[in-house]
C-alpha cells in the first residue's frame, strides 16, 4: 500500500452548541492543522500515487473556504455542532470531490484543534 500525505495550517473560528462547554460555547479560533492522507496500490507511469503539486493546489483552494471563517456561519455545518469529528468529515468530503487519480482506494483527512487533541475521517474510493 502507497500513502502519500501533505500537512498545512489555518486559522478558523467556531463556537460549539448543546451543550455547556465553557468558554467552547463562545466564538474562538483554533489554528487548525489537517493532514490530507492518499492511499493506494498502485502507481501511475511517472511513478506517483498522486501528484503532490496537485494535491497541494487542491488543499490551498478548499483552505481557503476555511481560513479566516466562523464555521457556524457556513452552509456545511447548517444544524451541526461544528466539532472536529464533523469538521474533518466535511473537509475530507470536499477534497475527495476535487481530486481525481484512478490509482487512490482512499482519502483521510486527520485534523488537530492544537497540538493534543485530533480527529480523522477515512473515505474510501
Amino acid at each position: 500500500m502507497y500513502v502519500v500525505s501533505v500537512r498545512r495550517n489555518f486559522v478558523a473560528e467556531h463556537f460549539l452548541v448543546g451543550g455547556a462547554w465553557g468558554e467552547e460555547n463562545h466564538t474562538h479560533s483554533h489554528e487548525y492543522q489537517v493532514e490530507a492522507r492518499f492511499e493506494g496500490m498502485s502507481l501511475d507511469q511517472h511513478g506517483y500515487l498522486i501528484d503532490i503539486v496537485n494535491i497541494q493546489d487542491h488543499l490551498e483552494e478548499l483552505l481557503t473556504c476555511f481560513r479566516g471563517k466562523v464555521l457556524n456561519e457556513m452552509p456545511d455545518f447548517d444544524g451541526l455542532n461544528p466539532s472536529l469529528e464533523h469538521f474533518a468529515r466535511i473537509f475530507c468530503k470536499a477534497l475527495s470531490s476535487r481530486i481525481e487519480s484512478p490509482n487512490l482506494t482512499a482519502i483521510t483527512i486527520r485534523m488537530w484543534e492544537d497540538e493534543t487533541a485530533w480527529a480523522a475521517y477515512r473515505q474510501e474510493l
